[in-house]
């Protein structure tokens, strides 16, 4: 079999995967993603094709597909969110799609937590000035007693939650499948849509899927009715937001702050608009890249596509036909 290699932090980090995927005896073909498009169909396609997909948020579009085929037997997420992939695409055409829930929400709610507390106690920027030689002192903001808004009460949002309780935070949240047994556990409020938790966040986290429905969703008229000096936090997806809006609503004042580990178009393309506003925050997507979660993560996707080539079930697919 040919397995097309395409996710950077299963590359770049040393762990059992590596001797997982070695062991498996198959051709394996790397490239450096997130890949568009043009050159997934390109890879796809060269030297006779692939039978398997270890991929991470490249473009895999019904066309990448199409391709691929007849050959192609799996396709096999690094990682939760599929919007990159066309998963229905791929299950017109009987291709598995495969992921890794549940490999990288302890990582990534500590990574959301250290965004938080970097706005609100002004960390990035007072690092800067000490080490410009500045003694310049801002005065910030305590997280106890404050209200943080969850919009997506997944395994990511329950554990940032969970953090959230024990900085001494109230916790409101939104989700359309609703844990009524971990709610009262953790104390957290249900609102009736997201649009409330918004209203009434101080520090809003968003971990939801990215859809045609709520892309966008964080806009200007969004961000008019949220509370004066709110902080957005974005883990998720970069085309949640309009990052127009949020820009001008930081560089206004009206948020504390945004802070991201996710853009729009990834990486990222410069100039950006939020290059120069100090109170915006941009880390390049590694709130699940830590040795552990990158271990988790690639071994559960190489064990998913070794499994469908085997003509085992996978641990977890995304799609049924």
């Amino acid at each position: 079999m040919r397995i097309l290699l395409t996710t950077t932090s299963y590359q770049d980090t040393p762990g059992k995967h590596h001797e997982l995927l070695k062991a498996s005896g198959h051709e394996i073909i790397t490239s450096q993603g997130p890949l568009p498009e043009d050159e997934m169909l390109r890879l796809v396609t060269a030297d006779g094709g692939v039978d398997g997909l270890l991929n991470g948020d490249d473009i895999i579009t019904r066309k990448v597909i199409e391709a691929a085929l007849p050959r192609l037997k799996a396709i096999s997420k690094y990682g939760i969110g599929l919007d990159s992939v066309d998963v229905q695409a791929a299950t017109d055409l009987k291709v598995p799609v495969l992921f890794t829930p549940g490999v990288n929400h302890t990582t990534v709610a500590e990574h959301c937590f250290g965004l938080i507390i970097t706005i609100a106690k002004h960390l990035h920027a007072e690092i800067n000035h000490v080490k410009n030689g500045d003694w310049k002192r801002i005065t910030g903001c305590e997280l106890a007693g404050k209200t943080l808004g969850i919009i997506g009460l997944g395994r990511i949002g329950k554990e940032v939650a969970k953090r959230a309780r024990a900085f001494g935070m109230k916790v409101i949240a939104y989700d359309i499948y609703w844990d009524e047994d971990f709610a009262k556990e953790h104390d957290v409020q249900y609102l009736c849509s997201a649009d409330e938790v918004a209203d009434q966040a101080d520090v809003l986290s968003l971990h939801m899927f990215l859809t045609d429905e709520n892309r966008g969703f964080i806009n200007r008229n969004r961000i008019s009715k949220m509370k004066d000096n709110a902080i957005i936090i974005n883990c998720a997806r970069g085309g949640l937001i309009n990052e127009a809006d949020v820009a001008q609503a930081c560089a206004s004042g009206k948020l504390m702050g945004y802070a991201a580990d996710v853009l729009d178009h990834e990486p990222i393309q410069t100039p950006h608009i939020f290059q120069d506003i100090d109170n915006i925050i941009i880390t390049p997507h590694i709130g699940s890249r830590t040795f552990e979660s990158v271990q988790r993560q690639a071994l559960m996707s190489t064990q998913n596509l070794l499994n469908v080539f085997d003509g085992k079930a996978p641990l977890a697919q995304a799609n049924k036909f």
